[in-house]
């Protein structure tokens, strides 16, 4: 058996970009016979310190969660237009799968073990009870993991 880079295994979100965050929350509603989920907002910089591709960035998105089950949920995510790895994926490949997210501990440990396999963190930042790590790893996956830290 082999390393587990994660050190996890638990998959903890599946996140589609979107154009319209209210339009597609509507449709997945319906799709999945459930309430139409609040739509956030995420924290200003000063707050969650986004970094993109190493910089700060003011990047911000509209957010919308539909829970799938005990531990998964399907995020939308509908970028507002700073540079950032949602804005990216959007103009690049248009509406679509972004991400899938696995719960870690040791963000640290698990992006070095990761970037030792060419898969680098593209954003990171903060979150109310933990932090964020997008991690390019669509030449060896096929997609962008997210990592999530709970505090």
């Amino acid at each position: 058996m082999s390393e587990n880079l994660l050190g996890s295994n638990v998959l903890v979100q599946v996140a589609i970009v979107v154009r319209d965050i209210e339009e597609k929350a509507k449709a997945w509603a319906k799709v999945l016979g459930v309430s139409v989920p609040r739509v956030s907002v995420t924290a200003p910089e000063m707050e969650s310190h986004i970094r993109y591709r190493g910089k700060p960035t003011e990047a911000r998105a509209k957010l919308a969660f539909f829970d799938l089950g005990e531990q998964v949920r399907l995020e939308l995510i509908e970028p507002m237009g700073a540079p950032s790895t949602w804005q990216e994926f959007l103009e690049k490949h248009g509406e679509g799968l972004h991400h899938i997210a696995f719960r870690v501990k040791g963000m640290d440990e698990v992006l070095a073990r990761l970037e030792a396999h060419d898969m680098k963190a593209v954003q990171r930042g903060d979150y109310t009870g933990g932090r964020y790590a997008y991690v390019d790893a669509e030449s060896f996956l096929g997609c962008i993991l997210e990592l999530l830290e709970n505090f």
